[in-house]
């Protein structure tokens, strides 16, 4: 018993598990057109047939470039045969792409032609699950190498925000009447108390960054909502979300809610730990040490942690702002269509940040005091 515990406690032995469930995986990936209900091919030939200049409305050049592509189908009824097709591509490969060999590809297949056995179809999509496999590994590698054992709670966190916020999401779909901020206010409750209790453990310092992540969040979303009431939301463009069929700035508010809970939380936990850091280090240290020390930590994150949101929302927007200002479109305009709904969620999230940092002060102060009572 004692040697099989020492065994699962060495590192060798668990990257050595690690890197043969990545190696498994990779190959089941890679053979696993079986268990798809779509017609999957792998290229074995490409030939470049044709390229033309085209000229767009707005004076815009560039080149069209046509491939003759055969594959081999490797699922379904018609698996093993060849299948002929065609590819169309530019020069931008804004929307489209160059297909090379080896690639497996999403096809359609079309009828065969009267007294033709040649198959042709469509290309209708790479298949990438193989390459995200491979990034979300390299994630864990490096999530377990630099955090180790909370490197490891910090995965299984992730998981279980990632089906918790899927299971959040088929409830409002199945439940329309029931509103989307409420369900993702329970939701964010959850993501926060699992996630900061796997990470960091049932002390303390947990439940005070708890608490400040929640009233945090739940503040700055309130006063998102009171300045949206009072301005009856002038100014903001819900053109993007303009296609969903429920009510757009309900389905705002929600994707505002969880998207400042991850600087929130973090600031929450900075703010607790450096507190009580602080006090383990010198126990009869004073409250006026441990505020104006915590006070200048919030400040040094303050700035960075707000930038971090700014440019974690604009950089989604910079394709459609080259988009508009190359076709010519004002740059006020331009910015107004794009940036509105995303300069909205930065600064909310940055409400919520400089919030959190007297609010995470105060109750790690709290916690503190307690621990000191006790002892």
């Amino acid at each position: 018993m004692k040697n099989i515990k020492k065994l699962i406690h060495n590192p060798f032995f668990l990257y050595s598990i690690l890197a043969i469930c990545f190696i498994l995986s990779v190959i089941f990936v890679e053979h696993n057109e079986s268990f798809y209900d779509r017609p999957i091919a792998e290229v074995i030939e490409t030939k470049m047939e044709d390229s033309t200049e085209m000229v767009d409305m707005y004076d815009n050049k560039d080149r069209l470039f046509s491939q003759h592509i055969i594959a081999e189908l490797k699922n379904g009824e018609k698996k093993g045969q060849l299948i002929h097709l065609s590819n169309e591509y530019s020069l931008s490969k804004a929307y489209d792409q160059e297909i090379q060999k080896g690639q497996k590809i999403f096809v359609s297949i079309t009828e065969n032609k009267e007294g033709s056995t040649e198959l042709t179809g469509s290309i209708m999509d790479l298949k990438r699950d193989k390459y995200i496999l491979i990034v979300l590994w390299i994630f864990i590698f490096i999530l377990l190498i630099v955090g180790k054992k909370q490197g490891f709670f910090s995965i299984l966190s992730l998981a279980f925000n990632a089906i918790l916020l899927s299971y959040a999401l088929d409830v409002y779909l199945e439940n329309p009447e029931i509103s989307l901020v409420l369900i993702c206010g329970v939701a964010v409750i959850l993501f926060t108390v699992t996630s900061l209790l796997l990470v960091n453990g049932f002390n303390e310092k947990t439940y005070a960054a708890i608490i400040s992540t929640l009233l945090g969040t739940f503040i700055s979303l309130l006063v998102t909502y009171l300045v949206i009431w009072v301005t009856s939301g002038k100014g903001l463009r819900y053109e993007e979300i303009q296609f969903i069929t429920r009510p757009y700035q309900m389905v705002f508010l929600a994707g505002l809610f969880i998207g400042s809970l991850g600087a929130v939380m973090d600031v929450a936990i900075t703010m607790s730990s450096s507190i009580f850091s602080l006090y383990e280090k010198n126990q009869s240290i004073p409250v006026k040490a441990l505020k104006r020390s915590g006070l200048e930590i919030g400040k040094d994150i303050m700035g960075t942690m707000t930038n971090i949101l700014f440019f974690a929302y604009i950089s989604g927007s910079i394709p459609m702002l080259i988009l508009y200002i190359k076709n010519a479109s004002p740059l006020g305009f331009s910015l107004t269509m794009n940036l509105s709904l995303e300069l909205a969620r930065a600064l909310a999230g940055g409400i919520g940040i400089v919030l959190t940092i007297p609010i995470g002060l105060y109750i790690s102060i709290f916690f503190v005091n307690r621990k000191r009572a006790r002892t």
